[in-house]
């Protein structure tokens, strides 16, 4: 190898920096030669673009693995917490030794996919005399010479096969599982395992351990393994201890826990309330309990787990004792196990006579899937309880709510009367879904000035309130607004001093037709509104009035005559067989009929069996009529909606939900009637979803504004509250008469109605 490092060439290369032709360099295994002069530069330096030059090896730093075993992933990624296991031994010279002149030891040899590192543990021996552990800690190891450059990696490891580390030669003997799979699957080859040869000196000591007969043997309990699988598995019995028989004795309840990770026994007592016991913490302390105790305490050293055969005293080495290894003195006792304890069973408790009555279900799954016992049946050792009196309420004393007067009754610090929260949670307000149930009503009375007001009466399903609100009406005389606040309102005909607490009205009381007396005045429902009729078709099973099947009997369990005065009825109404006859002339029918139904269940009847025609309104007059209204509340806030609407749909298709789009009207206070609105959404929907884009350019007055519309086109849209059953018009009698009547020929011939 040429170097030229002298002062004189440097002053030479300074002075000949500026020229052009007096540098010259060629490469040629990484000796870079100016002109005549050889300069020294590495020789695995790859050339320019990292690509080797003539004469140079690839060699890779870490372990290659094959295509898809790293499934794309980086080593350190793909084979994190993974590594090879190799068991192998190394031969120790001992040359000062009289009864060895060389020792095997054994030793695991683990190699980390993960960065190649590399680590020597050899186990720990009883006795050794050695420093044993860790040898060698994690590192990655070189390759001995002349390969020292070089690192160890994946594929220099096999089985029979010596390895030097640092000097030291191993020689690997077998693998793991995963190791053999792991290298399978990489190509390599493996060998057979072989055996560790054996170490003369180590046999040698095993036979002398094994024909020692110590005079005080070590006896080994292994109790690790009953700890861990029963952990925190405790057997619970219910027992009782008859103390009856001695002065001021009673029956004592006792529970008695039984550990099953180390067979112990604790019993605590039951103490009743106002017993006159103090309370204690245990009957019986954790431990183990003998099956026969003496009636005496063994003294110290008395019971002991060994027994000492002679002691020999000495001035020169001491005391000393030998034990017996037979145990021929040691005293047997037996304690209570798990298969001692039995629905029924006695125990003796330190002279304690405790039989068990009952235990828990884990305690009955364990002795079933264990021993196989099916029958637990309780002992009964308790008396029949006796009923308590009745505890006898003060009637009302006018003081307060009702609810307020008993708690104050009930305990010696009264505290206010407790809400139905879960009842309040459910029928709540959640968006659109209002649970309140409106009803239009008038006032039954002889006065004609009364008689003409309207009200609208609120129920809230949250908690049974009612508030009354009258409408105003011009040259009335009488104001409008709240006529009565919300809250609970009794029924009438009660008396108002009485223990027993006040009906109040429910939502069972209120349907269509329905008389009610709120407060000694009497109203009349004469209808509801939309959302009402709904609620109550979609709970028929809570509301009778509103269940269609209920209904259909009652009709059916008319008189004959009844039916065929029906039958007629509609085929006289209907001369050109259509059908349909009017709902106003069937209602009158079934009303003058009395067949026991209500206002209320000939109105659902009648939606039940409705014909169903939807009005085609013009998309455009829709539009003009909701600018009209957005005109003249100067609703400017469109730009803003546009924005929350854009917010809604991070996917930005143009479109959102029906219930969002109507949660954001309603957020900005749209100044359009809810009919009007609902119509409009329902119109620029695709199935699910709205245009947005589309409804916001509709009832932009300012940017796109619609012609000027009457004031007959905007009362179209009012919202009002009507009295012809929701808008039912005709009804399709041939269904009623097929699902009243079935097999039997509803079509009748007018002429011969009209002669019968």
């Amino acid at each position: 190898m040429v170097t030229a490092n002298t002062s004189a060439e440097h002053t030479e290369l300074r002075s000949m920096r500026g020229t052009k032709s007096s540098w010259r360099y060629h490469f040629y295994l990484g000796i870079l030669v100016k002109s005549d002069v050889p300069l020294l530069a590495g020789i695995e330096k790859p050339g320019i673009g990292g690509e080797l030059l003539l004469g140079q090896k690839f060699k890779p730093k870490y372990s290659v693995y094959p295509r898809g075993a790293t499934g794309g992933l980086p080593s350190w990624m793909a084979f994190d917490k993974q590594a090879l296991c190799f068991e192998a031994y190394f031969q120790e010279a001992v040359p000062e030794a009289p009864n060895e002149t060389y020792r095997i030891r054994k030793c695991k040899i683990y190699f980390y996919l993960e960065d190649d590192t590399m680590q020597v543990v050899e186990p720990e021996y009883k006795n050794s005399g050695i420093p044993q552990g860790t040898l060698i800690r994690r590192q990655r190891i070189p390759l001995p010479p002349p390969n020292e450059d070089q690192f160890f990696n994946v594929f220099h490891f096999n089985l029979n096969q010596e390895i030097v580390l640092f000097s030291h030669t191993f020689t690997t003997t077998n693998c793991d599982q995963f190791t053999r799979n792991f290298l399978t699957k990489c190509g390599v080859i493996l060998n057979d395992p072989i055996p560790v040869p054996e170490d003369p000196y180590r046999s040698l000591r095993e036979k002398i351990e094994k024909s020692m007969s110590p005079r005080r043997p070590y006896e080994k309990r292994d109790t690790l393994k009953q700890f861990l699988d029963h952990d925190r598995k405790v057997l619970r019995f219910f027992c009782f201890w008859d103390d009856s028989k001695v002065i001021f004795g009673e029956l004592r309840e006792l529970v008695l826990h039984y550990f099953l990770a180390d067979d112990t026994i604790e019993i605590r007592e039951v103490i009743p309330p106002n017993s006159g016991r103090v309370s204690v913490s245990k009957f019986l302390r954790r431990s183990k309990l003998p099956k026969r105790a003496s009636n005496q305490l063994a003294l110290p050293g008395e019971a002991t787990n060994r027994t000492v055969l002679n002691v020999l005293a000495s001035t020169r080495q001491g005391d000393r004792y030998m034990l017996d290894s037979l145990k021929t003195g040691a005293i047997q006792e037996e304690f209570y196990k798990d298969f001692d304890l039995t629905v029924g069973g006695e125990l003796n408790v330190w002279g304690r006579k405790v039989i068990i009555a009952d235990c828990d279900d884990f305690t009955k799954d364990y002795y079933r899937s264990k021993y196989g016992i099916e029958d637990f049946t309780p002992v009964q050792y308790k008396a029949a309880v006796s009923p308590n009196p009745p505890r006898l309420v003060p009637p009302y004393n006018g003081f307060g709510s009702e609810e307020d007067s008993l708690s104050s009754c009930q305990r010696l610090l009264p505290k206010p009367p407790q809400k139905d929260l879960h009842k309040f949670m459910e029928y709540d307000r959640r968006g659109l879904e209002s649970n309140v149930l409106t009803f239009h009503a008038k006032m039954v009375t002889t006065s004609h000035v009364d008689s003409d007001r309207e009200f609208i009466i609120s129920f809230y399903l949250s908690d049974d309130s009612i508030s009354v609100f009258e409408r105003s009406q011009k040259n009335s005389g009488v104001l409008g607004g709240m006529f009565l606040a919300r809250g609970r309102v009794k029924k009438p005909g009660q008396e108002l001093f009485k223990s027993e607490p006040s009906e109040y009205f429910t939502a069972h009381d209120l349907y269509v037709g329905a008389a009610i007396c709120l407060n000694n005045r009497q109203f009349q429902l004469l209808d509801a509104d939309e959302y009402t009729f709904n609620y109550f078709e979609k709970h028929a099973e809570q509301f009778p009035k509103a269940d269609i099947g209920i209904i259909l009997g009652k009709l059916r369990s008319i008189p004959e005559e009844k039916q065929r005065e029906l039958r007629n009825f509609l085929a006289l109404g209907d001369p050109a067989n259509t059908g349909f006859v009017a709902f106003a002339s069937f209602r009158d029918l079934l009303m003058d009929m009395e067949c026991g139904l209500t206002e209320h269940e000939v109105l659902v009847l009648g939606r039940s069996f409705a014909e169903h025609k939807q009005s085609e309104v013009d998309v455009g007059l829709m539009l003009a009529v909701a600018q009209d209204f957005l005109r003249k509340k100067d609703f400017d806030q469109l730009p803003d909606m546009a924005r929350v609407f854009e917010h809604s749909d991070p996917n930005k298709t143009g479109r959102i939900s029906l219930k969002g789009a109507m949660a954001i009207c309603k957020t900005f206070q749209l100044p359009v009637s809810d009919n009007l609105l609902t119509c409009l959404i329902h119109k620029f929907a695709d199935g699910d979803q709205i245009d947005y884009n589309a409804f916001l350019a509709g009832i932009n007055w300012l940017e796109h504004p619609a012609p000027p519309v009457t004031p007959d086109d905007t009362l179209k849209f009012d919202v009002k509250m009507r009295s012809d059953a929701r808008g039912v018009k005709n009804i399709h009698y041939f269904s009623l008469l097929q699902d009243l009547f079935p097999g039997v020929s509803n079509t009748a011939d007018p002429e011969s109605a009209t002669s019968a």
